[in-house]
This record gives C-alpha cells, sequence and structure tokens, in this order.
C-alpha cells in the first residue's frame, strides 16, 4: 500500500515535507513503482478532495496546481519508491488531510480515478 508521513501541526509560513512510500506488492506489477505516475490530492474540512500536485512515473515531468505553485514542490526517488511532497510557506487554508496515490494513465490520476491510495497524513496550519 501507499504510506503517507510528515504531517503535523505547524504555524503559518513553517515547512513541512510529506513523503509517500510505496511497500512491496503496493501495485499489481513487480518493481511497479517506476511505472506509475504518482499525485498528491488533499481534503480539507467539508470541502471535497482535491488535486495538488502530480509527478510522471520517470521524475522528468512534474504538475503542481496554481493555487499553491511556488510554494509546493513535488520529487520522486524511483531506487527508495518515495515520493516528496515540499510544502512551503504554510497558510491556514492549507490544512487538510493529504494523500498520496498512484496510476499508470495520467489523466486518471489527476482526476483522482485511481484504486491506488494511501491512508492520508493530517496537516494543520495555525494562523
Amino acid at each position: 500500500q501507499l504510506v503517507e508521513s510528515g504531517g503535523g501541526l505547524v504555524q503559518a509560513g513553517d515547512s513541512l515535507r510529506l513523503s509517500c512510500v510505496a511497500s512491496e506488492g503496493t501495485f499489481t506489477d513487480v518493481n511497479a513503482f517506476t511505472d506509475y505516475n504518482i499525485g498528491w490530492f488533499r481534503q480539507a474540512p467539508g470541502k471535497a478532495r482535491e488535486f495538488v500536485a502530480g509527478i510522471d512515473w520517470s521524475g522528468t515531468n512534474d504538475y503542481v496546481e496554481a493555487r499553491v505553485k511556488g510554494r509546493f514542490f513535488i520529487s520522486r526517488d524511483n531506487v527508495n519508491y518515495i515520493v516528496y511532497l515540499q510544502m512551503n510557506d504554510l497558510r491556514p487554508e492549507d490544512t487538510a488531510i493529504y494523500y498520496c496515490a498512484g496510476d499508470l494513465n495520467w489523466g486518471r490520476l489527476v482526476a483522482g480515478l485511481t484504486e491506488f491510495w494511501g491512508q492520508g497524513t493530517q496537516v494543520t496550519v495555525s494562523s
């Protein structure tokens, strides 16, 4: 399964780095982590889940939503099967549960239609 970590309670302006680790057997194919595009989503209380950032299987191409662009950065380590979300200058509106997800198809990933999800990690930003 995908396992997120790194969340916590911070003050506005602080930084956090979230990690998404794919344990062996997460995907249906051996060595599949390096085949999968990985994305980060978040869901705030009372709001719909939203796509935040994604990175393709190679790590060459990434996309960060405009609302967090310039503050959030996504990267991946295909040797250790980890995808990171570096979050800087955090704001109270960034408070949410953050989830990572993976899919072979980029469009399906961004739409949140993948079947591979983590359990989420809570990020709370106080003002």
